[in-house]
């Protein structure tokens, strides 16, 4: 399956076992079991990430700048090949790395507890305050505008002019809650002009499947840095909350159960903000809660655009999956926004306290 990849690292196929590994939709992911040791192979998605060298170099460097400031943290880079290259390139199947697999660790694809919310949201907030240091800006753009909500909003816009008439006419509710929530675009336009937000390292992939943790449920580091780079605070910390706040996914169709668990609010807010309170800058400290409110808002506009041009980009697993996607995110944002003011005192009152 992969003997030229594999040899490329002076691992012989034949004496390795070799399984799907995990979850991801974007990667294909492998476990390697290979004399005695353990590793995880990736295949990188082209179609996604265009230039795979800029993934490979950003993690170098992050590397390199940790293990002469930070030694002691766990980072999981890519093992150099025999030619020392971190990238192994077959000319049939594209671009693998391999990374070693840490022993005694676990990760989860569901936030099943407030705990587990927490300790993810520490170590995200743990990453971009030891990487503070580091220069943010001399990182490659791995994916362009990956979170530049003025450009969804702009292709939302075009959809609405080139779009399908007839999923058009059908989706007029959710077009017109898009527009209601438009101020949520215009507070990050100015955001983008405020010298109090700073551009920082950032994950931009927050999801609780990207954290490893020990036998104990203790985290232990992030993983999958392939959308590093340069960001705002409110690209991880908002699709925490995206993503753990509610107790069902963005592919619930019964919205009725979709609610703001607010131990897990306090859970994020304490993890992340444990790490990150004394980086933050006063005026970004006030910007928790619209955190989340900019990712929920983006990822319904994501949804709504692709329902609108025919499915182009997400697929569809049946007929209007992205506009039941786009309504429940539309649906999450508004609970968020109906507990904001609760939720604002929550970030005042609890945000340092210990869980």
């Amino acid at each position: 399956m992969f003997l030229n990849v594999l040899a490329a690292y002076g691992l012989k196929e034949e004496e390795c076992t070799i399984r799907a590994f995990g979850t991801g939709l974007i990667n294909r992911t492998f476990k390697i079991g290979c004399a005695g040791k353990e590793y995880i192979l990736q295949q990188i998605n082209q179609e996604v990430f265009g230039q795979p060298a800029f993934i490979a170099e950003n993690s170098d460097a992050l590397a390199a700048w940790l293990n002469d400031h930070f030694p002691e943290y766990l980072f999981v880079r890519s093992l150099p090949a025999l030619d020392g290259k971190s990238l192994v390139h077959d000319e049939e199947q594209g671009y693998f790395r391999l990374s070693p697999f840490v022993a005694g660790s676990h990760s989860y694809d569901v936030a099943e507890a407030s705990q587990l919310a927490y300790e993810a949201a520490r170590q995200f907030g743990k990453f971009t305050k030891l990487l503070a240091g580091f220069p943010a800006d001399s990182l490659h753009i791995t994916l362009p505008d990956f979170h530049n909500l003025s450009l969804r909003y702009h292709q939302f816009e075009t959809a609405l002019i080139r779009g399908n008439t007839g999923r058009m006419a059908a989706a007029t509710g959710s077009i017109a809650t898009i527009r209601k929530f438009r101020h949520i675009l215009e507070l990050f336009e100015q955001i983008r002009q405020d010298p109090g937000f700073k551009t920082r390292v950032t994950h931009h992939d927050t999801k609780i499947s990207n954290v490893l943790f020990d036998n104990n449920n203790k985290g232990l580091c992030v993983i999958d840095l392939d959308t590093v780079m340069p960001g705002y605070f409110i690209s991880d910390l908002g699709d925490m909350m995206r993503t753990y706040l509610s107790p069902v996914s963005e592919e619930e169709k019964d919205f009725s159960r979709i609610t703001i668990r607010e131990d897990y609010f306090k859970a994020i807010v304490r993890g992340y903000l444990g790490e990150m309170k004394d980086e933050l800058s006063e005026v970004e400290l006030r910007h928790v809660v619209y955190a989340g409110k900019f990712m929920i808002y983006m990822q319904a506009l994501r949804f709504l655009t692709d329902h609108l041009n025919n499915d182009s980009y997400y697929g569809a697993r049946y007929e209007g999956h992205n506009l039941v996607r786009a309504n429940n995110q539309l649906t999450l944002l508004q609970r968020l926004t109906e507990k904001e003011g609760l939720l604002n005192e929550l970030v005042v009152r609890d945000s340092v306290s210990e869980s």
